[in-house]
């Protein structure tokens, strides 16, 4: 029977939707609850654990006091072997590697741990590889390679991992300065390693960045040419963050976020850098079409890094008004040559998987799978 460690980052992911970024420190976590933040981890952990009582595998689950685990496991019918700390009101950042380390003191066989990116560095700074883990995706920043693809994705490699059928290698945990990045400074870091399973098929790889070349530039002014050409005049647009759209901007002679969400009406920008609620008033019962770019190494085009174009903006302006654009590059640079979406919301997931079109040069449109 397998002994598997789990751990809840209740806060993570909460300053995404409302386009803070992250949630990093008191002060922002503060501003994402005025601004109407969810919590966003206890349905990412709930879905991996469902997923998990389908798997033919037997498991002891090892937890944390309250909202940390164990309301998480009780929710889904599951009873821990272990729950370890105690239940708080609220979570700080301190308790995530406290609590990593009692888990590793119970000789879990895998920690699985739910948040970003912050979440796999504090846990990094404790366990330092000593013994396998593996995140699920929750957070606003989720750029390190220790995720698996979706909460899904985390159970399938748990299940396969615990019943002996993966070994394990280092792979990096990454991370960025928020404060950079709500100044539209996007720069990672290397934090260290954590020893995870592998399964390359279900792993979320590691952001790469676009490459700073003339010929990569000239092809996102084709993509830029192209979109510009299709616009309609009574279509607003919700533009996501990445130098491909940013090209719409300088195409279009406006000053186009880079890391933010921006609406654009008659070439136009209504508002720069919206939340969710924000584009949910600003779109409501308008003719309206979202732009995106898929993350680079990644392949994300919802999920990771535009949360704010959450499910409800998705279903609301509708499935087919969906422009993905990408240069031929960036399609090569990922390894599976597959899109992924990861919204959060698996009913409008399966709705997005299967094949669309990728604008990728003007005047040229390339059939790429999404899944």
């Amino acid at each position: 029977m397998g002994r598997l460690g789990f751990l809840v980052n209740p806060i993570a992911g909460m300053g995404g939707s409302v386009g803070l970024k992250g949630t990093d420190g008191a002060e922002t976590l503060r501003m994402a609850i005025e601004l109407g933040a969810k919590p966003r981890s206890p349905s990412r952990a709930r879905q991996f654990l469902l997923e998990l009582l389908n798997m033919p595998v037997s498991v002891e689950l090892y937890t944390c006091a309250g909202q940390m685990g164990e309301d998480e496991a009780r929710s889904c019918g599951i009873e821990p072997k272990c729950v370890l700390g105690e239940r708080q009101s609220m979570t700080k950042r301190e308790d995530t590697g406290i609590l990593a380390g009692k888990l590793e003191e119970e000789k879990v066989d895998l920690l699985v741990f739910c948040g970003g990116d912050g979440t796999a560095r504090d846990i990094a700074d404790i366990i330092d590889a000593r013994f396998p883990a593996l995140g699920i995706p929750a957070g606003v920043k989720v750029y390190s390679a220790v995720f698996g693809a979706n909460p899904v994705a985390c159970a399938i490699i748990a299940a396969d991992f615990l019943a002996g059928r993966l070994v394990t290698h280092d792979a990096e945990v990454m991370d960025i300065d928020e404060e950079d990045f709500r100044s539209g400074i996007l720069s990672a870091r290397l934090y260290g390693y954590m020893k995870v399973p592998i399964q390359g098929a279900l792993m979320q790889q590691v952001k790469s960045s676009s490459p700073e070349t003339q010929s990569e530039k000239s092809r996102q002014g084709d993509i830029a040419k192209h979109i510009v050409e299709e616009m309609d005049d009574d279509t607003i647009y919700i533009v996501g963050p990445g130098s491909t759209t940013r090209a719409i901007g300088e195409l279009l002679g406006v000053d186009k976020t880079l890391l933010g969400v921006d609406i654009l009406f008659r070439g136009k920008i209504l508002i720069k850098d919206v939340n969710e609620s924000q584009i949910l008033k600003l779109t409501r019962g308008k003719r309206c079409k979202i732009i995106v770019t898929p993350i680079g190494g990644q392949g994300y085009i919802f999920g990771r890094g535009n949360q704010q174009i959450s499910p409800s903006v998705i279903e609301s302006v509708g499935t087919n008004n969906i422009i993905v654009a990408a240069t031929n590059h960036k399609l090569q640079s990922l390894g599976h040559r597959r899109l992924l979406v990861d919204t959060g919301d698996l009913s409008l997931d399966e709705l997005l998987r299967g094949y669309i079109r990728v604008v990728t040069g003007y005047r040229e449109v390339t059939v790429v799978k999404v899944e």
